[in-house]
């Protein structure tokens, strides 16, 4: 076993790299860089413990290509797991099929509840209005061995009826944390995170979190919120990347992850 091959490191909260932003920039000229697989690959070798890719319909950053590509080249990484966000009114269940078909891994499908031309993810499903059309939707993911997790503002009434229509995990919506990191409102937007990472933790429904986490106030998220399996980070760590390189970005974000469960670790 060669040590870019090594066991992913263990740490109380995995950590998905999500590689639309270098997408991005590579799709603002026709030269093939920055390279999304080169990124990938360095990010799984200095630790992530998976990859996060968002397709949307007019793919202004990851491409259809990107998607199977960066499935064959998480075959070679089977420790690792390979998440792929979006709206499964749209194109996901496209993507969970093909990946499905060609044998290739899938281990985790985010349901987000985007429209097409949307800036980016802002909002959670709702219940029960979305329920009769998710149920379904979820089940055909899980025929095909895919975990499902939901995009949910920290609601803590809906955490069973995510559960309800089959639900695996949900993904914590954070801008509202994010936003008040640092100022006097913190604690109270970290509050209904608390209450509702309990709600789900009280029913055995696993917790994801992701948008707007970064080096300042990841530590601090994970501390107070119980039960986060994984988290999703991608604009902050590229941009952090730009100017630390993708190894030493995500070893950071990983003591980030260390950091709020070791003993004596006070938030800020």
């Amino acid at each position: 076993m060669t040590p870019a091959h090594a066991p992913a490191p263990v740490h109380k909260t995995a950590l998905s790299v999500n590689v639309n932003k270098v997408a991005l920039l590579r799709n603002t000229r026709h030269l093939g860089i920055p390279d999304v697989l080169r990124a990938a690959q360095l990010c799984l070798e200095a630790g992530a413990q998976g990859i996060t890719v968002h397709p949307r319909p007019d793919e202004r950053h990851i491409r259809s290509d990107d998607v199977y590509e960066l499935a064959a080249l998480m075959k070679d990484w089977p420790d690792r797991e390979f998440n792929v966000e979006g709206n499964p009114l749209q194109n996901l269940l496209e993507f969970v099929r093909n990946l499905s078909a060609r044998g290739l891994p899938l281990h985790q499908c985010t349901f987000v509840p985007d429209s097409e031309d949307q800036f980016t993810s802002d909002h959670g499903w709702s219940f029960p209005q979305d329920a009769a059309r998710l149920k379904p939707l979820i089940e055909e993911a899980h025929r095909r061995g895919v975990r499902v997790s939901l995009f949910m503002d920290p609601l803590p009434e809906a955490m069973a009826a995510a559960q309800a229509v089959g639900a695996d995990r949900v993904e914590f919506y954070t801008e509202t944390y994010a936003r008040a990191w640092g100022t006097a409102e913190k604690n109270k937007a970290l509050e209904p995170f608390v209450l509702a990472g309990r709600a789900a933790a009280a029913i055995k429904l696993g917790v994801n979190a992701g948008h707007d986490l970064n080096r300042d106030n990841l530590s601090e998220f994970l501390h107070v919120v119980p039960g986060v399996l994984e988290v999703s980070i991608g604009h902050a760590l590229i941009a952090d990347a730009l100017e630390l390189g993708y190894s030493a970005t995500v070893k950071d974000y990983l003591r980030c992850i260390d950091q709020a469960f070791a003993p004596g670790y006070q938030p800020e």
